[in-house]
């Protein structure tokens, strides 16, 4: 999680990601009237010791105009999505807006810069959280309801879009977004071809070198923790490799995702079945939710179950079927889950 963090703001520390982020994901008018060649990043002399320990979070500028728009870029890889996320981003921008003052960026008289918060999101479960502040606080009639704070952020989360409308844009930040939502090593080598294309000339090595380490690093290692990625440099090298070892990374990806598939699934049923217990206040109940649905994860991986393992598996404790329900992930026939 620590590489990831650390890939994607090395990535959006790039001008190039940061202003195909803004047009590509931004869909509102105002954005025709930014200035990108004045985009640049907000040195740490700008921000107080409170802001710097948000290491994950970029902070750029950007000309509207005649004055200056921030943007704040949040990164968020927690596997749970943080309901609570707008007092965060009210929290970050009001530090922000104290640092400018502090650092009399903004002088008495004068009004503060528009801050554009962005959460940028890759987690497995799409985002649930609120968007706005004032959706997390209770609303009173009658004259209490006018000062109840509103600061809304715009949320990108990752999995939400569709491969058709990401690739219908000529677009880096979708690209990032695309590799992210890959199921096959032939969706990885189509975005490659495009990253190929795009970042050709000699002033974007930079970018194309991040999007290199992302890769090696964190992206294929977590699809094919086998293979080691050590000797791979370029982005061209990535893709070659893909194509030679197409069939055999075919093969290790479909079994990572059989693998997650099934880790999940045993995670959300043996909650559900402990779930069912509680409610019928027995354990009997919370052993019965997860007998069933250890045999439907069999039935899922080895196909139909005979009559004398449904037997011993209706007997067992629930250690014993948590136990059980690990080994499917590594088991190749049905009698080694069962095995000491």
């Amino acid at each position: 999680m620590m590489d990831h963090d650390h890939s994607y703001k090395a990535l959006f520390s790039h001008a190039e990601m940061v202003a195909d982020l803004l047009r590509g994901f931004v869909r509102e008018e105002w954005v025709n009237e930014l200035d990108f060649s004045t985009l640049e990043k907000v040195s740490g002399s700008y921000i107080s010791d409170d802001l710097r320990e948000r290491e994950d979070d970029i902070i750029w500028r950007i000309r509207w105009g005649k004055d200056w728009l921030y943007v704040y870029l949040l990164l968020e890889f927690q596997s749970t999505v943080d309901w609570f996320m707008a007092v965060r981003i009210m929290t970050y921008i009001g530090l922000l807006y104290q640092d400018l003052i502090r650092s009399e960026s903004i002088h008495k008289g004068e009004q503060l810069p528009p801050v554009l918060p962005v959460v940028l999101y890759n987690g497995d479960n799409r985002w649930q959280a609120p968007v706005d502040i004032s959706e997390l606080i209770i609303p009173i009639p009658g004259g209490l309801e006018r000062y109840r704070p509103q600061l809304h952020y715009l949320l990108l989360d990752e999995g939400s879009y569709h491969d058709h409308e990401l690739a219908s844009l000529r677009n880096l930040t979708a690209a990032l977004f695309r590799l992210e939502n890959s199921r096959t090593p032939e969706d990885v080598q189509q975005v490659l071809q495009a990253l190929i294309a795009w970042l050709q000339s000699p002033q974007q090595s930079g970018l194309r070198r991040t999007f290199t380490v992302w890769l090696k690093r964190v992206f294929l290692p977590g699809r094919m923790p086998k293979v080691r990625f050590d000797e791979i440099q370029d982005l061209q090298e990535v893709h070659s490799m893909l194509a030679e070892r197409v069939k055999e990374w075919t093969k290790d990806w479909k079994q990572q995702g059989i693998e997650e598939g099934l880790q999940k699934g045993l995670q959300q049923g043996l909650q559900q079945g402990r779930q069912e217990g509680r409610q019928e206040g027995r354990e009997e109940g919370l052993q019965q939710g997860e007998a069933e649905f250890l045999l439907r994860l069999l039935e899922r991986r080895f196909g139909p179950i005979n009559e004398t393992i449904r037997t011993r598996i209706r007997a067992a404790d629930s250690q014993t079927l948590l136990t059980w329900g690990e080994q499917i992930l590594t088991a190749q026939t049905v009698e080694e889950v069962f095995e000491a």
